[in-house]
């Protein structure tokens, strides 16, 4: 019986490496998917954020255009404003500059009501 009951343990002990031996073969193939699929989660998501980039760029491509012919347009319409008014003041330079001399050399006190 003592015999018996060591081929019996020893059964066991083998079973149970064996049985070692797959949890550990599991782990090691789970570690590895999981692996694997943090790669592809890191792939798809660069692949989906190259893109949105792309698309951004776009969208910021067509609508900077329309902002720099208003800018273009406005800044037109400012330098010829600037222009109509230096070519009022140069037109009427002398007289303003007569009149601030006259009121300055020749001035004309009125009272206080």
């Amino acid at each position: 019986m003592s015999a018996q009951n060591s081929q019996g343990i020893q059964t066991l002990l083998d079973a149970e490496r064996e049985a070692s031996k797959i949890v550990q073969k599991a782990r090691e193939y789970r570690t590895k998917r999981v692996r694997e699929a943090r790669d592809e989660a890191k792939k798809e998501i660069e692949a989906y954020r190259a893109k949105k980039e792309a698309e951004y760029k776009k969208f910021e491509a067509e609508h900077t255009q329309g902002n720099k012919a208003a800018e273009e347009e406005a800044n037109k319409e400012a330098e010829a404003r600037i222009a109509e008014i230096k070519a009022a003041g140069q037109k009427h330079q002398d007289k303003v500059i007569n009149d601030l001399l006259k009121a300055v050399f020749e001035p004309q006190p009125e009272p206080l009501s």
